[in-house]
């Protein structure tokens, strides 16, 4: 990395965002690596840990929305998987796994009767932002664990956007985001180990600037970041990944996430972009 793109002013753009109230967290199966049902999680730890998130959220000028959280669906607080949201068009997730299936239905509502005009239920297993990232005129898709590769194609018609696929070949980042963050329209962030010699190299080609994190922040989910293209909201414990985007010209922004982690996710798995809300009526 030059010492011009170190000293590159970072600037920052208004998100808004879907966000889902940890009410009925809890770890009562195990769908990942990280999940343990026998380990004990705190409730009120994790509403707290959520409320800050929101709060550093909001303090930064975004955003937020919410969609209650449904008995039952301990994983709803993830909001990341429920859909994929690009131009006001929503594609709402297939789960891969039974556990979450029900979420879909509560998502789908919530589009609908918000005024979302193109609203459909995916028919190949993808799971949201958690592996879709939109980069520019493309999406990214995460591929191996949770997202099938055949939902590539269905993605790419329905957002009329090309996709392209990044093969996940290590079972500790299941999804996208917990390998790769999209910094900002130049920058992107990962964890190479994650991703297959091919992947890197098509990561590459997209992004002129690329930051390496730490296989043990990685396993922090160091990488499961928000960004706005200047401030970098991130888990607390990743220290030195803080350093490194301090020293790339990104403003990290830290908050405790440990007990929300124990169900696998960091702060993007909690927030679901919105986009533009004037793109509703467009995207017919």
């Amino acid at each position: 990395m030059g010492e011009a793109a170190r000293r590159r002013t970072r600037e920052a753009s208004r998100r808004r965002y879907l966000m889902c109230p940890p009410t009925y967290f809890a770890v009562d199966y195990a769908i990942n690596p990280w999940m343990d049902p026998n380990a004990p999680v705190d409730g009120g730890r994790a509403v707290r840990q959520w409320n800050a998130l929101r709060s550093a959220i909001e303090r930064l000028g975004h955003g937020v929305e919410l969609i209650d959280p449904v008995p039952g669906l301990p994983d709803m607080v993830f909001a990341a998987n429920g859909a994929t949201v690009i131009d006001g068009r929503v594609l709402v997730a297939s789960f891969r796994h039974p556990e979450r299936s029900g979420e879909s239905a509560a998502f789908e509502k919530w589009f609908r009767d918000r005024g979302y005009v193109t609203v459909t239920a995916a028919e190949y297993v993808n799971e949201g932002e958690g592996d879709h990232l939109a980069v520019g005129r493309t999406v990214l898709a995460g591929n191996g664990f949770r997202t099938e590769r055949a939902a590539n194609e269905e993605t790419a018609g329905f957002f009329g956007r090309p996709v392209t696929g990044l093969q996940l070949v290590d079972p500790r980042f299941y999804h996208l985001d917990t390998a790769l963050a999209v910094l900002d329209g130049r920058t992107v962030m990962l964890w190479p180990g994650a991703f297959t010699a091919a992947g890197r190299r098509r990561v590459a080609r997209l992004f002129p600037e690329e930051l390496t994190v730490q296989e043990s922040d990685a396993e922090r989910f160091g990488l499961n970041v928000i960004s706005d293209g200047r401030h970098v909201i991130l888990p607390a414990a990743a220290e030195r990944t803080a350093g490194l985007l301090a020293a790339h010209g990104f403003e990290p922004v830290r908050v405790e996430m440990d007990e929300l982690a124990k169900g696998g996710g960091g702060p993007k798995c909690c927030v679901l972009e919105l986009g533009d809300p004037t793109q509703l009526s467009a995207a017919a």
